[in-house]
């Protein structure tokens, strides 16, 4: 995607406005997104939820319901009908972008009946201890969608179709996860809690020829239905990688095309993360988990953190072409289980390090883009309202610059742990280049080096008025503002 300088845009966060608004947003809006610059959309889970209306799309019920049939409660899901999904995803791809679906192939939750059979209790904390015998349970493994009525597929999901759940009606004290007679956790999986298979509600056992056949033949139809062009792994150390790799090359077989895919890796491990992108043969690029984590240390304590080294241990650095890069996410964000902030001063710098440099495929996320204003329970238990300020005019300069100017190589020109200054050589239409600085300390000035010599270069971002020419060798000494970024392109 770095080629064209490819940007995702993440069209959603976890408090996004329901009653079917964001598909007829997308609508709306798709010309004008790609306008700005984006190639690419990331869409949230368009399938019927446990929740119906009010889920986000990750507590999944039925992948076959895209908003086209009244089950828990609803017909539409939060984000709207399966006609206005689809007249979305084509008002995108008119508009020049591509469209990525939010895919979850782990877990389901909201069955339609109970099922008693047998299981043995494991330690949650500890997946490899059991702390009971194999006894009888009950619990919610039966999905048979009553209001789908076997369209598009005739499949009930049974206990046997699941390897552990998380509840059993006959032991409704107990904290255990239940792994079912027979079944056995996935070894090709996190290594956290001893064994990271199981997530929450009813685990799909991957490992059944029924499930796999089921799954492969919910893609195709999800394909064909949609017509997306790519695909956002949700929950992936959740999940032995091959099963990925293999569900994948099916897809592309299928629609005989490149399909995009990226998968969520929550993991501040370096060494797994490139252990996944081996073991799926560099066909599936993985958030940088561990840059997000970089910029919110540094927003947090920017005078005792070195900017210098806000590329150690990312994958921006150790594996550049297959790093999604981004700042914050719907889980990320305040209130939410991964919660981790990047101060707001910070956030606009750290989009110009993910926009404008060589490595890596940014995602600019739609709560740092718009703003947004929500109220939830934090971890307290305490009701807090949280307002997130839009940084849409900066980023808009930077993805300006990403396109006309963010191309060729890269010369780094750093030289105090506050100070992170590089330069791009620009494109051979003689584009200019242009220079970034970003300081985290005190106002800075630095000679780099531009491609083009006595041009005037002025500053994208209007932080600084004054205007800089260059030597007959491209020299010239660029400004940046305390705790700012600057970005310096040809004063046309």
């Amino acid at each position: 995607m770095t080629e064209k300088n490819g940007v995702m845009l993440q069209a959603f966060h976890w408090y996004t406005q329901g009653d079917g608004w964001l598909w007829n947003w997308l609508q709306k809006e798709a010309t004008s997104l790609a306008e700005a610059g984006f190639t690419a959309i990331w869409l949230p889970p368009a399938y019927k939820g446990a929740g119906g209306g009010f889920d986000v799309g990750y507590g999944v019920y039925d992948l076959f319901d895209l908003g086209e049939f009244e089950q828990k409660g609803t017909v539409a899901t939060k984000y709207g009908s399966k006609e206005d999904y689809i007249k979305g995803i084509k008002k995108a791809q008119k508009a020049g972008m591509e469209v990525y679906g939010d895919i979850v192939l782990n877990h389901r939750l909201g069955a339609d009946h109970a099922e008693e059979f047998y299981g043995v209790p494991i330690n949650p904390e500890n997946r490899r201890e059991a702390i009971g015998k194999k006894h009888k349970i009950r619990a919610w493994t039966h999905f048979s969608f009553p209001g789908r009525k076997g369209e598009y597929s005739e499949l009930n999901w049974h206990w046997w179709h699941f390897n552990a759940v998380d509840y059993s009606a006959l032991d409704e004290e107990r904290d255990a996860i239940y792994l079912i007679e027979g079944k056995t956790f996935d070894d090709d999986v996190a290594k956290e809690k001893g064994n990271y298979d199981y997530l929450m509600g009813c685990n799909l056992d991957l490992n059944s020829p029924d499930v796999e056949k089921e799954l492969i033949h919910w893609g195709k139809w999800y394909l064909d239905t949609t017509g997306i062009d790519g695909f956002r792994f949700d929950a992936v150390k959740h999940v032995k990688s091959k099963f990925f790799l293999k569900w994948l090359h099916t897809m592309r077989k299928h629609k005989n095309r490149n399909l995009f895919a990226v998968g969520e890796y929550w993991s501040k491990d370096l060494r797994e993360l490139c252990d996944f992108i081996d073991d799926t043969q560099e066909n599936i690029m993985l958030f940088d988990v561990n840059l997000h984590y970089n910029f919110v240390k540094v927003s947090k304590d920017p005078e005792n953190f070195d900017i210098r080294k806000i590329f150690q241990h990312t994958l921006m650095k150790n594996a550049s072409h297959l790093a999604a890069t981004f700042v914050s996410n719907h889980d990320s964000q305040p209130l939410q289980s991964l919660e981790s902030v990047v101060e707001p001063w910070f956030v606009p710098l750290a989009y110009g390090i993910i926009l404008l440099r060589r490595e890596g495929y940014p995602t600019v996320f739609i709560a740092d883009y718009h703003g947004a204003k929500y109220k939830d329970q934090g971890h307290d238990g305490k009701e807090y309202e949280i307002e997130l300020v839009s940084h849409q005019w900066m980023i808009n300069k930077f993805l300006y610059a990403r396109k006309n100017y963010a191309y060729g190589d890269q010369d780094n020109y750093s030289d105090q742990k506050n100070l992170l200054a590089w330069t791009r050589k620009g494109s051979r239409d003689n584009s200019g280049g242009l220079a970034v600085l970003i300081s985290t300390g005190e106002n800075r000035k630095l000679s780099m080096k531009m491609p083009l010599g006595n041009k005037v270069y002025k500053d994208l971002t209007e932080h600084i008025d004054k205007r800089v020419k260059t030597d007959e060798m491209g020299w010239g000494v660029f400004s940046v503002k305390k705790k700012s970024i600057s970005v310096w392109v040809l004063d046309s």
